[in-house]
């Protein structure tokens, strides 16, 4: 079942019957997608469903069979991943790098990483070494830069999962300001809580397939498919991740 919403504007990303393969394994099998402006869309299932995969394969990562097309070339787009990478420098540094990577006039990276750094609660650790951060705050980091680009949409792979209560909920408090900015999100994530709490969309993946894209009441409230409710039980098989 694929309820995906209609509206009157174009998706910022559209995929139709796209599938990717890795050697003789097929990660997804005739994927159709849209993400709208505004959505904060979770995706679920199992390792080795096809989250990360199709994660990617939005951001334009991957080599497909099918169909990829953005609602203007010039789309604005980040993405952070489940461990962030920071460079050998300091905090504020690995922000001017990502804007000049981004493209920003040099003329607006102060101001843009001042706002960014505050965005996150980190304005007063501008000089300290990035690598020399705690878990929780490299995840911060890796956030501000993200939000720095000031990106149309903002992919987020695992985003919490190696963090501790208390960082994680800082993060999710962040990502929960940035839906309410209007910000388009998409997150893999396999803490279901926190699809509740955060995600307007919950798209379930089975097997490399979309087996449910519906609004996340309607997906939390949703039973009569024995393998939905294994999964959202805790009780489906695990399998290799893709």
């Amino acid at each position: 079942m694929n309820c995906q919403p209609t509206g009157a504007s174009p998706p910022l990303v559209r995929l139709r019957e796209l599938s990717v393969h890795f050697g003789a394994v097929q990660a997804l099998r005739n994927v159709s997608l849209d993400v709208r402006r505004g959505d904060f869309i979770a995706l679920v299932g199992a390792n080795g469903s096809g989250k990360t995969t199709l994660l990617r394969a939005l951001h334009g990562m991957l080599r497909h069979q099918g169909s990829r097309e953005l609602a203007d070339a010039s789309l604005v787009q980040a993405m952070v991943f489940q461990r962030p990478f920071v460079m050998r420098l300091s905090v504020v540094n690995n922000l001017r790098l990502a804007l000049w990577l981004a493209r920003v006039p040099r003329a607006e990276w102060a101001g843009r990483a001042a706002l960014a750094l505050r965005r996150v609660g980190m304005a007063e650790l501008g000089e300290r070494p990035a690598r020399a951060l705690s878990g929780g705050q490299q995840q911060r980091l890796a956030l501000a830069r993200a939000w720095a680009i000031q990106p149309q949409i903002l992919f987020l792979d695992e985003p919490t999962a190696s963090l501790d209560p208390s960082a994680k909920k800082d993060v999710e408090a962040l990502l929960a300001g940035f839906a309410a900015d209007g910000m388009t999100m998409v997150m893999s994530t396999h803490n279901l809580g926190q699809a509740k709490r955060l995600a307007r969309r919950v798209v379930y993946l089975d097997q490399g397939e979309i087996q449910r894209d519906l609004p996340t009441e309607a997906f939390f409230g949703e039973r009569g498919s024995a393998r939905i409710d294994q999964f959202l039980k805790g009780e489906m098989a695990w399998q290799l991740e893709s």
